[in-house]
């Protein structure tokens, strides 16, 4: 039997409990006096109480002790790159491009999850609840009788090199690269890795990820409901002596000791739920007649601002397709725009830039800074025969952009050595063709 089993849906009310205890749930109330099998009832919220019906998430957990029995949180010093100082270094408005970041060695000790946890860009503060920040996660061993949990907001997490794992509250989810899951705020979760492993995570401080609106599409389209899955109740019932609980709480991290796992929940109901989604899943809208149609055709999940149809976080994909349009430059136009393109590749190579920008690295283009297809691209797309084709064959490159003004971390910058100062000279062959007819 697999260890992973999933329901289907996103934003359903989903019922669960553990096989092995049936008749777990208590049966019309959230709060008997008395629960089955002597368990605690516990209430997640993942919204304020009165927030509007569509938007109130909530999750009532049914498990062997409260999170409330633990010892005091002490500061926690395992993750030194982990931050949200967004003035470390001086703002920087060129293109930016990272080779692909280092994955630790087996030589150079154990390195988990939470551990390799490196901020890049971001902004914001979580006091707040307004902001954003894009970590890149570098391991090479598992989390033993540990769990993290982040008070500030929700993980987007998109595996690159290395399959997750991942064990929450609520059950467990293997996840792969071409693959993402999302870890809702304060959700406690472990990261288990057999191999070296590598991916980017989108974290968002103002609220929660929604599916987009359709508009004109119509009823489907894009990342379709049915394709999200959540995991199924499961319980560790393994005795633990010493278990330790990692908080992010305002940027920082902290530590408490408990004799038991916080995977003790054996049933819960409710709206507030991690989920993973399969990227190859998505179903590609795009022009069938001319000219290059925005990348916000390929969204697959938002975290909206207050302001209508703009975000403060889009995740947005550019998997394979067909590419039909007409006496059109096919590849993603020359740009400058009002909101930051983080871009990162999972696997293959990116259509606009296939020298350069390498699986497991990055690109960060900012607000208003000019960027698009190198010499190289542009060439080739400008003179090819227009015919059918497919493209982005056994690529998967994805994007996080958001409307904020994302400040560039000192690791990002400096200490990782991965920033590419040749970036720029990608443009620098393109010639001006300007003619005037007499």
């Amino acid at each position: 039997m697999s260890q992973y089993k999933y329901l289907s849906g996103f934003g359903s009310h989903f019922s669960s409990e553990d096989e092995r205890c049936p008749n777990s749930l208590p049966v019309g109330q959230n709060s008997p006096q008395k629960c089955p099998y002597g368990l605690y009832a516990e209430q997640l919220s993942g919204s304020a109480f009165t927030a509007p019906r569509t938007e109130n998430v909530r999750t009532w957990l049914y498990r062997k002790l409260p999170s409330a029995v633990h010892k005091p949180f002490q500061r926690y010093d395992g993750s030194k790159f982990l931050t949200q100082n967004w003035d470390e270094q001086s703002p920087n408005p060129n293109q930016m491009r990272w080779k692909p970041f280092d994955i630790p060695a087996v030589n150079q000790g154990s390195v988990s999850f939470v551990e390799g946890l490196h901020t890049v860009c971001g902004a914001g503060d979580p006091r707040t609840r307004h902001g954003l920040a894009v970590h890149i996660y570098l391991c090479n061993a598992s989390m033993e009788d540990s769990a993290f949990y982040n008070s500030d907001g929700d993980f987007l997490i998109v595996p690159q090199q290395g399959v997750l794992d991942i064990i929450t509250e609520l059950g467990r989810m293997s996840v792969a690269p071409n693959e993402i899951c999302v870890i809702p705020q304060g959700i406690r979760f472990a990261v288990k890795v057999n191999s070296a492993s590598r991916g980017y995570i989108l974290e968002v401080y103002d609220g929660h990820f929604s599916l987009p609106d359709l508009g004109p599409i119509g009823a489907n389209g894009l990342a379709n409901p049915r394709d999200f899955e959540t995991p199924v109740a499961w319980f560790d019932n393994a005795n633990v002596k010493e278990f330790q609980v990692i908080s992010k709480f305002k940027g920082s991290l902290f530590v408490a000791k408990q004799d038991h796992s916080v995977f003790d929940v054996v049933a819960w109901h409710g709206n507030y739920v991690p989920y993973k989604y399969d990227l190859s899943k998505f179903m590609v809208i795009n022009s069938v007649s001319f000219d290059h149609c925005d990348p916000s055709i390929f969204t697959v999940l938002t975290c909206p601002s207050l302001r209508p149809g703009t975000a403060i976080a889009d995740f947005v994909i550019f998997p394979p397709r067909w590419s039909v349009q007409e006496h059109t430059f096919r590849p993603p136009y020359y740009h400058r725009n009002c909101m930051s393109e983080f871009m990162g590749l999972i696997l293959g190579r990116y259509e606009a830039k296939e020298d350069g920008f390498a699986a497991g690295g990055a690109t960060l283009h900012s607000i208003m800074t000019p960027h698009g297809p190198d010499f190289k691209c542009f060439e080739g797309a400008s003179n090819a025969q227009l015919k059918a084709e497919r493209i982005a064959e056994g690529t998967q490159a994805f994007m996080f952009e958001s409307s904020l003004s994302l400040a560039v971390t000192k690791w990002g910058e400096e200490t990782c050595q991965k920033l590419d100062a040749q970036y720029y000279e990608c443009w620098q062959a393109l010639q001006n063709n300007f003619k005037i007819d007499n």
